[in-house]
């Protein structure tokens, strides 16, 4: 199995893996290196078909994973609704991507990092 180090530790590297894939999901779009950008669309992407198969099994990998972390506030008169990463995954996202076969996010290249020149990208989900 190949996989980049990123220059961390294991626990590090999937500490950091968990956290820019659960922003990903939450906010659809973050700014980070190319070499972070396509280890974090493998992760995603397979969070993002954990999400389509939506049973049981599939939510508790999902859960292991995915930070628990607040998507969404909604007001509905007195009642106010609260919405996790996971229910945003299993929720909006799942049915989104429902008729796709992969490929949920795309890497757009930007300038360069000032400091070391590190290529920066964008990483945001299609559609």
């Amino acid at each position: 199995m190949s996989y980049r180090k990123l220059g961390r530790t294991s626990s590090q590297r999937k500490a950091l893996l968990r956290d820019l894939t659960t922003n990903l999901l939450v906010n659809g779009r973050i700014v980070t290196t190319e070499a972070r950008a396509k280890e974090v669309r493998k992760t995603a992407d397979k969070m993002i078909t954990l999400g389509k198969h939506g049973d049981l099994a599939s939510r508790r990998k999902a859960a292991a994973f995915v930070r628990n972390v607040v998507a969404d506030v909604k007001e509905d008169g007195d009642n106010i609704k609260v919405q996790t990463a996971l229910q945003k995954l299993f929720d909006e996202l799942a049915p989104h991507y429902a008729e796709r076969n992969g490929g949920y996010t795309r890497i757009l290249k930007t300038v360069q990092r000032r400091g070391d020149a590190a290529q920066m990208v964008v990483l945001e989900l299609v559609d």
